[in-house]
């Protein structure tokens, strides 16, 4: 059963993406259906999923030659994962039916997504390490492709381009470590490797396991690689909430989670982890304090938030930093589709031009509110009982300098996370703006979400058990609900997040309070304008790097294009003959 469910969670997603591509964009009618269709189905086959989850491969198929058998996992991790993908995915289709009524090539838009949602399916239940890279390749082509949809845009074109690229970098960073796993082990199989990792010479599992953190740098956004991911949203917002809840940059927080038995004994490894976690979450939060942009504002949270799950498996909390993405997944999908009611509605993405939409959108406005404290980590909503468990493994297995600066970021999300709440949707109009009420798709989305928001942190005990029974490399000791709020509530790390929360909500009371009170208070906005020209509009400095890496791929591609002749027969021809290579080697392993 478990083959069955997995192969049509591939599958379901993608003949719904060339049915939708067949019928043309003459019947955007006929296109919501087969895209909704296809997408629910998907989403309710993965949550049956969950039932038949264990360790041994639920596929197994001979593919011969250099890269072995093509395997599907159903275990705890593949299969949640495929389930957030499937599930956050549909309620973005779901969305899209009002938000993208009468676009123009409605047929790429909904084929894209669903090639996305399957290939993250694929990328996550795959025990195969090419076929991992296949997938992953997969989700990079769909991201361009829809960052870039609006390609009359030159904003969106280049934010698809810098996306395509820099997440390449971490594309090298996994087939070479792939090609070095094979190279000792003969196997692609990704439990060869967590099985036969003491055996590799440990210089080239240090290699294997620093490229693997490469890889999930780059396709999670994280620090140095932070930069792309706020260009991206010059994409439809249910792209984004793609995007940042279900499929792309959970990639790389599952790749860490996947290999951490094989890579924990390196020399540096989990403490460049846990860095590059706490230097995300930093740096992602200063930028959001002073982002007028409502989907940027959400995006620098979205990198925030994943580096506190980059430095949970850092400090050893694999369990903590997966639950935190399943949370994550729910509020954050909930966020970015409220926004985009609020855009849709208004027309604009400037919270300067907003205030006071509250009154008018009432719906939009409370499950906006719900996943905003969620966000912050205010106690009974989902994100308060995954953050703290984070936390709390940071101070009992991590150091502690790098839990007090992850403490920091906890008061920096309270702090950016009201005043973006507080611009949009309270206090007076700034600018008038024409509002209307979201449509029932959207309302539908939006309140599931927002349900979830307040109850996935309860299914923390089924959670750890279906890791703990089916990852038997990872240790993960089953822990229940009971026992996880009990742990969060008597922990130290929890009070102490809590009164940093405090404060960094009561800072923006201080600051409303000011003679100068929208946005800010005139002594803060001189303090934040200064912060904003100096660092955040550079990224830190690193959207210097950032475009280096553009720029030398640009070269290259400039040399590289020397090679085509002109003449399309002769391009057709070199692309059979390297065609026909690969299947030689495919099937006879020449």
């Amino acid at each position: 059963m478990a083959g069955t469910l997995s192969v049509l969670l591939i599958g379901l997603p993608w003949l719904g993406a060339l049915l939708v591509w067949l019928s043309g964009d003459a019947r955007p009618k006929i296109l919501h259906i087969l895209a909704v269709g296809t997408s629910v189905s998907a989403g309710l086959l993965s949550l049956i999923l969950l039932a038949f989850a264990g360790s041994q491969p639920a596929v197994n198929f001979k593919f011969g030659g250099w890269f072995g058998d093509f395997t599907l996992v159903a275990d705890g991790l593949g299969a949640t994962l495929a389930a957030v993908a499937c599930v956050v995915g549909s309620l973005a289709v779901i969305y899209s039916v009002d938000y993208m009524q009468g676009e123009a090539q409605l047929r790429r838009y909904y084929a894209f997504i669903l090639l996305f949602i399957g290939a993250m399916t694929g990328l996550v239940l795959s025990g195969n390490l090419f076929f991992t890279f296949f997938f992953w390749e997969i989700t990079a082509l769909c991201s361009y492709a829809l960052i870039s949809y609006y390609n009359d845009d030159p904003k969106a074109v280049s934010g698809g381009m810098k996306a395509l690229i820099i997440t390449q970098v971490g594309g090298v960073g996994l087939l070479a470590g792939a090609l070095a796993a094979f190279s000792n082990l003969g196997s692609f199989q990704i439990a060869d490797l967590l099985k036969g990792a003491t055996s590799i010479p440990a210089g080239l599992l240090a290699f294997i396991a620093y490229g693997f953190l490469l890889a999930a740098a780059a396709k999670s956004a994280q620090f140095p690689f932070h930069t792309w991911l706020p260009d991206a949203m010059e994409a439809p917002t249910p792209v984004s909430a793609l995007i940042h809840a279900a499929t792309m940059v959970n990639a790389g927080v599952y790749l860490l989670a996947r290999f951490y038995p094989a890579f924990a004994q390196v020399p540096g490894w989990t403490l460049a982890v846990t860095l590059v976690g706490m230097l995300s979450a930093l740096t992602a939060g200063l930028m959001a304090l002073t982002a007028t942009d409502l989907k940027r504002a959400l995006a620098y949270s979205t990198v925030s938030q994943l580096g506190y799950m980059v430095y949970a498996i850092g400090v050893g909390g694999v369990f903590a930093s997966q639950f935190h993405l399943l949370n994550h997944a729910v509020f954050k999908a909930l966020l970015f589709l409220s926004a985009g009611a609020v855009i849709h509605s208004v027309g604009t993405r400037d919270m300067r031009k907003m205030g006071g939409l509250g009154s008018k959108m009432p719906f939009i406005r409370n499950v906006f509110i719900i996943g905003a404290l969620a966000l912050a980590g205010v106690p009974i909503f989902n994100g308060f009982w995954s953050k703290e468990f984070i936390l709390e493994a940071g101070l009992k297995q991590g150091p502690v300098w790098a839990f007090g600066f992850m403490l920091f970021g906890a008061g920096l999300t309270a702090f950016y996370t009201i005043r973006m709440t507080w611009l949009v949707f309270y206090g007076q109009p700034r600018e008038q703006l024409h509002v209307h009420d979201s449509g029932l798709a959207m309302k539908i989305s939006t309140g599931l979400l927002a349900t979830g928001a307040l109850t996935t942190w309860l299914l923390a005990g089924p959670l750890s058990g279906l890791m703990s029974g089916s990852l038997p490399y990872h240790a993960i000791e089953p822990i229940s609900t009971i026992n996880l709020v009990m742990d969060v509530l008597t922990g130290a790390g929890t009070w102490l997040a809590l009164i940093i929360l405090l404060v960094g909500a009561g800072l923006w009371v201080v600051v409303q309070r000011s003679p100068n009170p929208i946005p800010q208070a005139h002594w803060f906005t001189e303090l934040m304008g200064t912060f904003h020209e100096e660092l955040v509009s550079s990224s830190f400095g690193f959207e210097w790097l950032n475009q280096q890496v553009v720029a030398a791929v640009k070269k290259s591609a400039a040399v590289l294009q020397k090679t085509q002749t002109g003449e399309l027969n002769w391009n057709i021809l070199g692309i059979i003959i390297a065609l026909l290579a690969v299947l030689v080697m495919l099937f006879w392993g020449v």
